[in-house]
């Protein structure tokens, strides 16, 4: 069908009888009705203004809209889900109310704020993102989700809002931020209408059934084409592949990448003689491949931010040129504003004169370690289409508008803090959904490197899959619970929370345990039946002898854990001149201790003597039974041990001393406790009826059935009940701590709690216990930044160990991080006895960077004090000064007042620059 036949099929639906179709009187009648009531609709107004015509499954969304309902809309990335909540914002307006937008993150909100603003006019379109109001009182306000929940908690007047849109509600599932959105879905007024945009996930319907139970009314509605197709391609060598080729059975495989033929073309081919042709990816060479097949402009994923900046650097040193003579003038044009407002102390640290250079050739980084100032400008230019390939990091993926005609994904492996681990089919679509311009490309590209290990059906089956399950991370928060008690009881709100998504999908896994618990029961029930015995019970006999098996499993696992921890305490304990005493096999051999050292594996090895004279190093890897620290004895000089006769000596006084039997009792890993209560099950199992009976064994396999399956039930219903109620139990642990700590009393809270009401995050009671407590007395306001830092900045590095102070730190930032500690253990102590989630650590690492910033040192003297790029700098401080905004609030005039000017002091240079 044409575009024009579409657009008259569309707009005018059923307009005019079709001439060559007969219709009944009553037929024409019905659409004449049905057009003149579309021609009258606000659909109909608002999308004759559009430059395009709709899809289908934007009229169906506007439509339900218009009727009142709320929507859930899940479409891929640049279907146009925006146009719906646009709808939404034109509906609030023309009836005289108001419309919020909301956003998961910053950079996204400004991006909505100035399309709104082309759409309706700036006059009418305001921007609230935590560290910027503008026009907060306009009809149609742009915000961030946190913000829009701060708002609902402080009961600002939302009498005159009829719409809200949750952009990339699907944020829902992150662990961090996710809670909020659930928050906002629960707790607005139910008069607004909510229109929550989500990119596709599986379990869309359960969603949107919950929606439907929190809000009254929600339609579905879900659209999984794409406006621009999508087509897989894997390089191998410097040959570009495609994935799939059609077949009489459909889409299969290409043929053409074949192992045989992948082995020519690959490396590792090359390597064995097959080939002499085969290369290996290169950067360059990917860059060259996309250009020849007019794949530019390209985004390619990497998952590291060194590897994007190694990248670019690679790309530059090649002397690749991607830009014309006059496409590099605009870009060096662009590029002079933004360096022209950065101090010039700063370019060498911010690596600026490279960064230029790329952009000019064409080429960019894109990461949150950027200034955002030098971000934006890759995302302006890159959608200028003057920059041509850009190198990114996952984040990329995460809602900016910044489509190319190319995605490239340079692994199907990412580190992600932890461990090296594959990508999941959602985070692919979620990367190569980037790919395809609506009204620019006729079609998309996705291309994964094959880099001598990538299979095409393991390709195949990440782009082939849409399980993107949506996982709620709701749990009640110290803030969260404040803010609902100041208006309502324990028992209301433990119902309104009972109405999460969280215990929603909770309640919908207990159906789903109930009915295995069921038809486990019905297989009891054949298992008993074949297990019958005249001589007695043989459901108690099986249920003793499974449960004498079990207990003997766990006492050999407490075993062994018990060795573990002994072997720890006792090489932790181990000095010069301890003797030791160990089990092998059934013998017991005793070492003297002469030395404690390292091993290469920096574990710890003890220089020993035996009983034999001869030198031992006794590691803690070494499988076997350490009993433990048994006795000492003096032992010579280190210097005379290299001394045979010194050796023997010593192995004979050792000798003598085990034999006088005045060392210690070797440790013994079994208790009294827990033989006793074996021998009596044994006792007991030994004198059953069942036990003596002739036909025992052969009603065993029947018995021991049926007991692994009475053990399973019992899995079962512990998991059933740990799933019924789990976030009104959560709320009751929240509430124990808030009561024990003086937050609540009963369904009261205190003035401490109402203080927390104020205060968002994860360190939400610990900040308020710090400010009661007066960590942040006495210091000035850079210190006191400095000392506000340690409840915000979290390492990206991955620490095993508490975070250690900076060295050189001034004494009055070191005791007053050394008090916010001692807040955060007692906080952590009475959270681990009630059994709530314990608050995470603290960290100094920016206390030094915060301080000299606070002081107008330059961004180079500050990164110096810190292991942080740029972007992140910015970022923290601006979280930095949101924790002090929100503390200035509830604190005592004096320290408020030095909050003030620590927040002031922060707002300097490129932390002070809006990001719009």
């Amino acid at each position: 069908m044409s575009p024009a036949r579409r657009r008259r099929r569309v707009v005018r639906e059923s307009a005019e009888p079709d001439n060559s179709t007969l219709l009944s009187p009553a037929e024409r009648m019905r659409a004449f009705h049905e057009d003149r009531h579309f021609r009258s609709s606000a659909r109909h107004e608002w999308t004759a203004n559009l430059p395009y015509v709709p899809d289908p499954f934007q009229c169906e969304a506007m439509d339900h809209l218009e009727s009142g309902s709320s929507v859930l809309v899940a479409a891929p990335t640049g279907a146009g889900k925006t146009v719906v909540g646009e709808f939404a914002v034109f509906l609030a307006m023309s009836s005289g109310q108001r419309a919020f937008y909301t956003t998961p993150i910053k950079a996204l909100s400004n991006q909505k704020f100035l399309d709104l603003q082309r759409i309706f006019g700036a006059e009418n379109v305001g921007l609230l993102t935590g560290d910027t109001s503008v026009r907060p009182s306009a009809p149609i306000v742009v915000m961030t989700t946190e913000v829009l929940r701060n708002m609902i908690y402080a009961e600002v007047d939302l009498k005159n809002l009829s719409h809200v849109i949750l952009d990339e509600v699907h944020y829902l599932a992150d662990r961090m931020r996710g809670p909020v959105w659930e928050e906002v879905i629960i707790h607005l007024p139910a008069h607004i209408r909510i229109v929550a945009l989500s990119a596709t996930v599986s379990n869309v319907e359960e969603f949107g059934s919950w929606m439907q139970e929190v809000r009254g009314s929600c339609q579905v509605v879900v659209w999984e084409k794409r406006p621009v197709p999508l087509y897989q391609h894997m390089l191998v060598g410097d040959h570009l592949f495609d994935l799939y080729a059609p077949s009489r059975h459909g889409k299969g495989l290409s043929s053409r990448l074949n192992p045989r033929l992948l082995s020519e073309v690959s490396p590792l081919g090359r390597a064995r003689g097959r080939s002499s042709s085969g290369k290996r990816e290169t950067r360059v060479g990917t860059v060259i491949a996309l250009d020849r097949a007019h794949m530019l402009p390209a985004i390619v994923f990497i998952f590291s931010r060194q590897g994007c900046e190694d990248a670019v650097a690679h790309i530059l040193s090649s002397g690749m040129l991607l830009t014309s003579h006059d496409e590099a003038a605009r870009i060096r044009r662009s590029v002079d504003e933004v360096l022209n407002r950065i101090d010039v102390r700063d370019h060498a640290a911010l690596g600026v004169r490279k960064w230029a250079q790329a952009l000019e050739a064409g080429v960019a980084a894109h990461h949150a370690g950027l200034l955002p100032v030098m971000k934006e400008a890759v995302e302006r230019l890159f959608a200028q289409g003057l920059v041509k390939v850009v190198y990114a990091t996952e984040t990329l993926a995460l809602g900016i508008n910044m489509p190319a005609r190319t995605v490239v994904i340079e692994s199907l492996h990412k580190w992600n803090g932890a461990q090296h681990v594959s990508l999941s089919a959602g985070e692919y679509t979620q990367l190569s959904g980037r790919a395809g311009r609506r009204g620019i490309d006729n079609e998309g590209h996705a291309v994964v490197l094959h880099r001598r290990q990538v299979a095409p059906e393991e390709v195949a089956a990440l782009a082939s899959k849409r399980t993107y399950p949506l996982i709620s991370a709701f749990r009640p928060t110290y803030n969260m619970v404040a803010n609902l008690l100041i208006h309502s009881t324990r028992a209301a709100t433990r119902e309104v929370l009972e109405t999460s998504f969280a215990q929603y999908q909770a309640n919908t896994a207990v159906v789903h345990l109930a009915q295995q618990v069921r038809d486990l029961q019905s297989r009891m029930d054949v298992f008993a039946a074949d297990m019958h015995c005249d001589s007695g019970d043989a459901q108690e006999y099986f249920a003793l002898r499974e449960r004498i098996a079990r207990q003997q499993k766990e006492g050999a696992r407490a075993r062994a854990y018990e060795a573990l921890e002994n072997k720890r305490r006792l090489f932790a304990r181990a000095r010069t001149g301890d003797i030791v005493c160990c089990r092998k096999g059934r013998r017991l051999t005793y070492y003297v201790i002469c030395d404690v050292a390292s091993t290469a594996s920096h574990s710890v090895a003890l220089v020993s003597i035996g009983t034999d004279g001869k030198k031992y190093y006794l590691s803690s890897d070494e499988r076997v039974n350490w009993l433990g620290i048994v006795g000492r004895m003096k032992i010579p000089a280190s210097h005379l041990l290299r001394r045979a006769q010194v050796r023997t000596k010593l192995a004979q006084d050792l000798s003598a001393l085990i034999r006088s039997g005045t060392l210690s009792r070797p440790y013994a890993s079994d208790s009294p406790e827990k033989i006793s209560s074996t021998e009596d099950l044994e006792r007991r199992l030994r004198s059953h009826p069942v036990h003596r009976c002739p036909e025992r064994e052969s009603h065993a396999r029947a018995g021991h059935a049926w007991a692994r399956a009475a053990r399973e039930v019992e899995r079962l219903v512990a998991h059933i009940d740990g799933h019924t109620h789990s976030v009104a139990r959560d709320f009751d642990r929240v509430c124990d701590v808030l009561e024990r700590m003086g937050f609540l009393r009963e369904d009261h809270v205190s003035e401490f709690g109402q203080q927390l009401t104020h205060i968002f995050g994860e360190h939400d009671l610990v900040i308020v216990e710090a400010l009661r407590t007066g960590v942040f007395r006495g210091l000035d306001y850079a210190q006191l930044a400095a000392v506000a830092s340690c409840f915000v900045y979290e390492s990206r590095g991955d620490e095993d160990s508490a975070p250690a102070l900076p060295q050189g730190i001034e004494p009055l930032l070191a005791e007053a991080w050394d008090s916010a500690c001692r807040v955060l253990a007692r906080v952590n102590e009475i959270e681990t006895e009630v059994g709530a989630h314990v608050s995470p650590p603290l960290h100094p690492g920016l206390m030094a960077a915060t301080a000299a910033w606070a002081r107008g040192a330059s961004l180079t003297v500050a990164l110096s004090e810190c292991e942080v790029q740029g972007g992140d700098f910015v970022r923290w401080m601006r979280q930095v000064m949101d924790v002090l905004d929100q503390l200035r609030r509830v604190a005592d005039e004096d320290v408020a007042e030095v909050m003030l000017q620590a927040r002031q002091a922060l707002a300097h240079g490129v932390v002070a620059w809006s990001a719009l």
